[in-house]
């Protein structure tokens, strides 16, 4: 029994969909496939401290300092913060639309 991986994409699409409140944990983890709901709390706690930059992490892995390995360059690190930051907007316009409901 191997370590389930799942891309950043999986992940961010979890914390969304969790955010968005129409799912419950339950319906999550049967709509992305994630086995245990122990990691949709791990993602939950990284995105509420801000830690996002740990979804792009390999498993045994832990950035702290810099963020992500020495080797990354600067594209794929801005890209990155990019594709955070879009998500991070999304997740916003969408509690903006519950707030007007």
């Amino acid at each position: 029994m191997g370590k389930n991986v799942y891309s950043s994409e999986v992940k961010r699409a979890v914390v969304k969909d969790k955010l968005s409140g129409q799912l419950t944990t339950k319906e999550v983890m049967e709509k992305h496939g994630i086995k245990n709901e122990s990691q949709i709390k791990t993602w939950m706690r990284w995105y509420r401290a801000n830690e996002l930059y740990r979804f792009d992490q390999p498993i045994g892995k832990r950035y702290t300092y810099g963020h992500g390995p020495e080797n990354t360059g600067e594209d794929e690190k801005r890209s990155r913060q990019i594709a955070n930051l879009k998500m991070e907007n999304e997740i916003l316009k969408e509690y903006l639309e519950m707030e007007k409901e």
